[in-house]
């Protein structure tokens, strides 16, 4: 995010502000999960593929008795998900979609011979139910979530999150119409969440943080 915490401009524009060591730092936490996580409304801005590139970051998840790459998840609730996206042309590794029964059946047509659908009969997808499947069926044990802010945010007010990394770049946006982490609302979180600094490092001008979440007592 920027310095005065904007994590876009207001345009939603594809994230390109910082530095060629921020898009590595982003690849190698990619390369330590076993699922990424991605909301649509990003999917569709960025047109990511959600890959690693061959060499050391695919050979150390092998040894690590990990796939090359890990599984590829989006989440959308209306499930008007473009199949001419860059991630579906790609085999790099499965790609899982949960979305609701709200998705039109001509892109349930489409989207079947290219992604595993886990359709659910709600209004939205229930994302503790999602992290349940993915644990049940897929054996996923850590999710690295890559946005966007309303994913975040949804996840953070249902406790779901262990930690985040955020790096900070050299830059001022200003402007209420650009996102911060939790996205342009202006209601507060259910709760404050807690966060304890683990590390932090700085590589130019741009700083590199690790925070635990503390979980809310149940």
């Amino acid at each position: 995010m920027t310095a005065d915490g904007k994590i876009t401009t207001r345009t939603y524009s594809p994230v390109d502000f910082t530095s060629r060591e921020d898009k590595l730092h982003l690849l190698r936490q990619r390369a330590l999960a076993d699922a990424v996580l991605i909301g649509h409304s990003t999917l569709q801005k960025d047109n990511v593929r959600l890959g690693l590139p061959k060499g050391e970051l695919r050979d150390d998840r092998v040894a690590r008795g990990q796939t090359p790459s890990p599984l590829r998840v989006i989440v959308s609730n209306e499930g008007r998900i473009d199949p001419s996206l860059k991630i579906f042309q790609s085999d790099i590794a499965p790609i899982l979609i949960f979305s609701t029964t709200r998705m039109p059946r001509k892109f349930q047509k489409a989207l079947r011979d290219r992604a595993t659908l886990h359709l659910s009969d709600n209004e939205s997808v229930d994302l503790a139910w999602m992290l349940q499947q993915l644990r049940r069926e897929y054996k996923i044990r850590s999710v690295a979530c890559e946005g966007g802010a309303a994913l975040f945010r949804s996840l953070l007010e249902l406790d779901l999150v262990d930690q985040l990394n955020l790096t900070i770049a050299p830059f001022l946006f200003g402007g209420h119409d650009a996102p911060t982490l939790t996205g342009v609302g202006k209601e507060f979180l259910p709760a404050s969440v807690h966060c304890t600094l683990t590390d932090m490092r700085t590589v130019g001008d741009e700083c590199f943080l690790t925070y635990r979440i503390k979980r809310r007592a149940s």
